[in-house]
């Protein structure tokens, strides 16, 4: 049996139609998108290499892979889990864990290290994990259970 190989078409950033602004909003020369589904859509497909962040689709054998501007990151915390354990659910709908070793603060928003990337969290997210920082003399600290760790700004 012959396997046949996709053909990649890329699209770099400077050609993208679309972008993505700071708080995660998908945007084009309409404005934001309003339609959930395509949000979705778009968010399902986010990927990053060497390159940045991409979107990209497979159909009738080419794979399009779409370059496209951003702010910081691409990728957001958009809702917490808290249990035993507190996992971030991500725009792209992968979940991962929160480790507070890799917190930092930029631009008075809290930011996540995780992999080669960071993740940005929302207004939301922040809010749900809000709990468990505490200031002490002018420094930030998560504490969760039986950990603390301090939360450096960048």
């Amino acid at each position: 049996m012959r396997m046949e190989k996709v053909k990649e078409v890329i699209i770099p950033k400077e050609k993208a139609v679309f972008w993505m602004d700071g708080n995660g909003r998908w945007t084009n020369e309409n404005g934001p998108f309003k339609h959930k589904k395509l949000i979705d859509y778009f968010n399902k497909s986010i990927g990053w290499d060497a390159k940045g962040f991409f979107v990209s689709q497979e159909l009738n054998g080419i794979c399009e892979k779409v370059y496209f501007r951003y702010q910081e990151t691409a990728l957001f915390a958009v809702d917490a889990s808290i249990a035993a354990d507190i996992e971030l659910l991500l725009n792209t709908r992968q979940r991962i864990p929160l480790d507070c070793r890799k917190l930092y603060v930029k631009n008075d928003r809290l930011f996540m290290r995780y992999q080669d990337t960071s993740v940005k969290f929302t207004d939301r997210c922040m809010l749900q994990v809000s709990a468990y920082i505490e200031e002490v003399d002018d420094a930030f600290y998560f504490r969760f259970n039986e950990t603390r760790c301090r939360i450096p700004f960048s």
